[in-house]
């Protein structure tokens, strides 16, 4: 399987091929950024290590690489401020976003290949894909909460004491300030949250905040966020090369999950080679319920704006 990075150049980009060297599974990775040199650059840094990981083909370039790529990961972009919204950043981004899924459209694609938005505001972003790009929905996903869910299994572990691979919590809905924390179905080692030694219901609004305000924590200590986001990446890519048709909270266009239609965001998904196999309507509490569909009402007034504004 050969996966392409466009903006592999950059922090992102960098992490997730570095995050999918490590894993071994991809056999072909290939960096591509505006800037070629810096891409190529990338690339012969993350060959150098390929002998102590595993027998992969890894290059850097531009988007010649595009045609024969059966994943097409998108994580160019601006970066947020730490006082910035995900959302804040739409005027910023849509411009270089279209720009580059016109590229992608130009060069053409394999007819089974699988496109995975990173690109922030990922939801409004990955519906725009989907639509610009022409090909099925189910071939174009977000990356979504997925990487708010392993943040804020992180720090769930972290303050119970508990082995991070064993904690299991989602974050569904928008990836922003709606994002909506389930609470209803958290385990650690297959045991409900509130039955694990430590736990009391007060910690739930704390964790929650600092999942929450995790991302903009990072960019204000080391001005980007880049290791987390890139396992993040390699565990959707991975879903795919692999088929393993795992449950993911990643984003993709609604038609009914929950009463959601025509927008973009993260419920409980099936992801497979196919890409999005199949969404899954799991029993929720009504809270969290009702939260998911705020999520989508917020995103689709500002969808609305970009759609007229792309016209």
């Amino acid at each position: 399987m050969k996966v392409s990075i466009i903006g592999g150049g950059g922090l992102v980009g960098s992490c997730a091929g570095y995050a999918l060297q490590c894993g071994g599974i991809v056999r072909q990775i290939a960096m591509l950024d505006v800037n070629q040199d810096m891409a190529k650059g990338q690339a012969l840094d993350l060959m150098h290590g390929s002998p102590s990981v595993a027998d992969q083909c890894i290059s850097g370039g531009g988007y010649e690489h595009i045609p024969d790529s059966d994943v097409i990961c998108i994580t160019a972009g601006l970066r947020r401020k730490p006082d910035e919204s995900r959302l804040d950043l739409i005027n910023r981004n849509t411009d270089l976003f279209v720009s580059i899924l016109d590229e992608i459209k130009k060069v053409g694609t394999k007819s089974t290949a699988i496109v995975l938005v990173v690109s922030n505001p990922v939801d409004i972003l990955t519906y725009v894909a989907a639509h610009r790009l022409g090909l099925p929905e189910e071939q174009v996903l977000g990356l979504g909460t997925q990487l708010d869910t392993i943040r804020f299994c992180s720090l769930i572990a972290q303050q119970l004491k508990a082995s991070p691979t064993q904690t299991k919590a989602l974050i569904l809905g928008e990836h922003g300030d709606s994002m909506v924390p389930i609470w209803s179905s958290a385990t650690i080692g297959g045991l409900p949250l509130d039955q694990f030694p430590g736990w009391n219901p007060g910690l739930a609004n704390e964790l929650f905040t600092r999942t929450k305000g995790s991302g903009a924590e990072v960019i204000k200590g080391k001005g980007g966020a880049g290791f987390a986001v890139g396992i993040a990446i390699r565990d959707v890519i991975e879903a795919i090369a692999l088929d393993r048709r795992c449950l993911l909270p990643v984003s993709s266009i609604q038609r009914g999950c929950y009463g959601i239609r025509d927008v973009a965001l993260s419920v409980p998904t099936i992801v497979g080679r196919q890409g999005v196999v199949d969404r899954l309507e799991i029993d929720l509490w009504p809270k969290e319920v009702q939260g998911i569909r705020n999520s989508g009402t917020n995103l689709r007034k500002t969808l609305e704006v970009v759609l007229q504004r792309l016209r």
